[in-house]
């Protein structure tokens, strides 16, 4: 009779030892494959030349481990990230109209704004056109888009360097150019940036 009473604690023991390797089971088996061998995961986020967000798309499985999963641009498909996710893109559509909204009244902004005037050093040039010699004060650097989005921000207009759709530098003084500007979500606006020579140019 002891001899048996003895035996049930360690057996008891047992079982508790052999639950740890099945979870690890379980969360193996949360990868699903798709179709054509890949991971299947559903976008947390828009992923450029993979999907919208909420899609469920087949990716190369170390794509999903390294960058999307990690990141968190995507998730594993089961019922309880789809449930997260919906709660996840209702957040994201209300911060993405309040986003559109600030992006619109920074467009009025920018439409009722005169030229911005930006100064930089220039030298006087000779410069042949058409047969005829110019003078033209050229800028000894160039404006771009980030001297552009500083002289904005400047302003209170928070405009980051990408939004500026500048085609060439600004490389000459004493010129009024029309910049066009993108936003985000479609919403354009433009700016016209006027470029003098400081002190130190030659006239």
């Amino acid at each position: 009779m002891a001899k048996t009473a003895t035996k049930k604690p360690a057996g008891e023991g047992k079982p508790a030892a052999l639950k740890e390797p099945k979870k690890k089971v379980r969360k193996r088996n949360q990868v699903k494959k798709g179709p054509h061998g890949g991971t299947l995961i559903v976008l947390v986020n828009d992923v450029a030349h993979v999907g919208k967000q909420g899609e469920v798309v087949e990716v190369k499985p170390g794509y999903a481990r390294n960058f999307l999963l990690p990141y968190g641009h995507a998730v594993i498909p089961t019922e309880e990230n789809l449930r997260t996710l919906e709660t996840y893109k209702i957040k994201v559509q209300k911060a993405k109209e309040a986003r559109i909204a600030d992006l619109k009244v920074l467009a009025e902004q920018l439409t009722r704004l005169p030229a911005i005037t930006l100064e930089a050093n220039a030298h006087e040039a000779q410069i042949e056109r058409d047969g005829q010699v110019e003078t033209h004060l050229l800028l000894y650097g160039s404006i771009g888009p980030a001297d552009i989005s500083k002289a904005l921000k400047g302003k209170n207009l928070m405009v980051e360097p990408d939004m500026v759709k500048l085609e060439h530098p600004i490389r000459e003084a004493n010129t009024l150019t029309p910049v066009p500007l993108s936003l985000g979500y479609g919403i354009e606006a433009a700016v016209q940036v006027l470029v003098v020579a400081l002190q130190g140019g030659k006239k």
